[in-house]
């Protein structure tokens, strides 16, 4: 535990991406965002607004958590404040992001249960649901050690 909190004034690059404290759940992160975005493109997109919020959310963090990795392993931040700063930004806003397309999914399967509850749309939507808060949870986490993070700059 020692090696992590000592870490935690700098930003890693490398391999020190999966072995440090915020940056080990980037993986996570894109496997529940990838996810969300496979299950809600699988099922039938009724009613179009916020499954399609949902999708954007998906997409858009997916991306930008992949660049964002690639950007911290080859080392582009230089190991600059403001990218700390940035990174708690980044986070914090696809938290916010996740949570609203979450709430809004929720909504959408909760309308589908009253339509037919045995469809397969309705099952890829509960596990969307879930898999969407799972991913919810993994970027408020990472914000809160990424504010930590960035105040021991």
């Amino acid at each position: 535990m020692a090696s992590n909190t000592a870490t935690m004034g700098n930003l890693p690059s490398g391999v020190g991406i999966c072995t440090t404290i915020p940056d080990i759940l980037y993986l996570p992160e894109l496997i529940f965002g990838g996810l969300v975005w496979i299950l809600v493109a699988c099922t039938l997109v009724v009613p179009a607004n916020p499954q399609g919020w949902v999708m954007f959310v998906s997409v858009f963090c997916f991306i930008m958590t992949f660049i964002w990795l690639v950007l911290f392993a080859c080392g582009g931040h230089h190991n600059k404040g403001s990218w700390a700063a940035a990174d708690f930004a980044y986070h914090g806003i696809a938290a916010f992001f996740y949570l609203s397309a979450s709430v809004a999914l929720a909504k959408v399967t909760l309308d589908l249960h009253d339509i037919d509850s045995n469809s397969q749309n309705y099952k890829l939507d509960i596990s969307a649901v879930v898999f969407s808060y799972v991913a919810t949870l993994l970027y408020f986490i990472h914000t809160i050690l990424s504010a930590i993070r960035w105040k021991s700059f």
